[in-house]
C-alpha cells in the first residue's frame, strides 16, 4: 500500500508528463454509482479544468452490468457534464461527472439529470440556491461504528444485541467515548474542498456512528452535481478506512434518529423582495401541501420508516410547516420569520 501511495505521489508531481487521467462518474440502474478511467493524451500540464474539460470525449460503457441495457443492445452513452479535481490522484487529474444516454442521444429513465437541467435552463432569473444536508451513517462489518459486537449464539451469528447508551451525547460530539468516525468525516472534507465541491461544513449527528456534511449554497443543477461527487467521493474515503457508508433512512430500527437529506431552498425573489415569506413563500408552502404525497414518492425508499412524527420528522402523510420547527414538514429558520424573506428547510427528502 506505501509503495502504491508512494507511486502516485510521484505521477501526480510529474509534469513532465502529457496526459490526464479522468474519472468517468455515473449513477447506475439501482441509485448507486459507478466509475472508470478514461486516460487523455496530449495534454500540456500543468492544465487547468477547462482545458481539460473541452478534451473530455463522450464515452461508453455496458449498460447491461449496472441494470441500465440489455445484453443484446448494452451500449450506454457517457456525456461529460461537470469536471472537478482529482483528490486521490493529485496533480492535473480529474473527477467527471457524467450522465447516460442511449446511442441514439435520448437520456436513459435512470438520467434525471437532463430534465432536471432542462427545467432550471427555463427559468435561470430565478436563481435557485439549494443548501443540502447529506446524512450518513458508517458501518464496520455490519455493524454502526461505536455500536458493541454483542451476539447471542443461542439465536444465530446475524442478531445483534449490543446498544450504545441512549441518545444525547452524540451529536456535535468530542471524545472518543462519544465521537466515532471523525476521521471519515474530516478526510471526505478535506477531499471534497480540494476537488472544488462547494461543502459548506460537517458535524457528528444525533445517532452515534451518524454524521452529516453540508453542500451549498449552489445554484440550479450545480447542487445535484456537486452533491453526486460527494457521495462518490464519500464512497472512496470509505473504502480506504475499511469502512461502508450507509444512505439508508432508518438503518437501525427504534428509539434511534433516522437519517435524512433536508434541503434548503431559496429563489432571487425569496432572498431579496421584502415581505416575500407572506407574499411568495406561504402561497408556494400551500402549493407544496397540494403536491405532498407526489413529493413523498420520490423523496426516497424507505423514507416511511424514518417520517413517523417523532425522532425531529414529521408524519409521512401530514404535510406542516412552522417557524424553528424540525418536527414539521418544512422548517421556517427564525432569521427568515424575523426578517420576512429568505430560505426555508424541506425535511422530507430521505438520504
Amino acid at each position: 500500500m506505501a509503495a502504491l501511495q508512494a507511486l502516485e505521489a510521484n505521477l501526480a508531481r510529474d509534469t513532465e508528463a502529457n496526459y490526464v487521467m479522468a474519472e468517468y462518474v455515473w449513477i447506475d440502474g439501482f441509485g448507486g454509482l459507478r466509475s472508470k478511467t478514461k486516460v487523455i493524451t496530449g495534454v500540456s500540464l500543468p492544465a487547468s479544468i477547462e482545458s481539460i474539460k473541452a478534451r473530455l470525449p463522450v464515452w461508453n460503457f455496458d449498460g447491461s452490468s449496472t441494470g441500465q441495457a440489455p445484453g443484446e443492445d448494452s451500449e450506454v452513452i457517457l456525456k461529460p457534464q461537470a469536471v472537478f479535481r482529482d483528490p486521490f490522484r493529485g496533480g492535473s487529474n480529474v473527477l467527471v461527472m457524467a450522465d447516460c444516454y442511449t446511442p441514439g442521444g435520448e437520456a436513459i429513465p435512470t438520467n434525471t439529470r437532463a430534465g432536471a437541467a432542462a427545467l432550471f435552463a427555463q427559468k435561470p432569473e430565478e436563481e435557485p440556491w439549494f443548501g443540502i444536508e447529506q446524512e450518513y451513517t458508517l458501518f464496520k462489518d455490519g455493524t454502526p461504528l461505536g455500536w458493541p459486537k454483542c451476539n447471542a449464539r443461542s439465536m444465530g451469528p446475524c442478531v445483534q444485541l449490543g446498544y450504545p447508551g441512549p441518545q444525547g451525547p452524540y451529536y456535535c460530539s468530542a471524545g472518543s467515548d462519544v465521537c466515532f468516525g471523525r476521521p471519515v468525516s474530516d478526510d471526505h472534507m478535506h477531499a471534497c474542498l480540494y476537488a472544488g465541491i462547494n461543502i459548506s461544513g460537517t458535524n457528528a449527528e444525533v445517532m452515534p456512528g451518524q454524521w452529516e456534511y453540508q453542500v451549498g449554497p449552489c445554484v440550479g443543477i450545480d447542487s445535484g452535481d456537486h452533491m453526486w461527487m460527494s457521495r462518490y467521493i464519500m464512497l472512496r474515503i470509505c473504502e480506504a478506512h475499511g469502512v461502508t457508508v450507509s444512505w439508508d433512512p432508518k438503518p437501525i430500527p427504534g428509539d434511534w434518529n433516522g437519517a435524512g437529506c433536508h434541503t434548503n431552498y431559496s429563489t432571487k425573489a425569496m432572498r431579496e423582495t421584502e415581505n416575500s415569506y407572506e407574499t411568495i413563500m406561504k402561497p408556494m408552502l400551500a402549493n407544496m401541501e397540494k403536491k405532498h404525497m407526489e413529493h413523498i414518492a420520490i423523496y426516497g425508499e424507505d423514507n416511511d420508516k424514518r417520517l413517523t412524527g417523532a425522532h425531529e420528522t414529521a408524519p409521512i402523510d401530514k404535510f406542516s410547516y412552522g417557524v424553528a420547527n424540525r418536527g414539521a414538514s418544512v422548517r421556517i429558520p427564525n432569521e427568515t420569520a424575523k426578517n420576512g424573506k429568505g430560505y426555508f428547510e424541506d425535511r422530507r427528502p430521505a438520504s
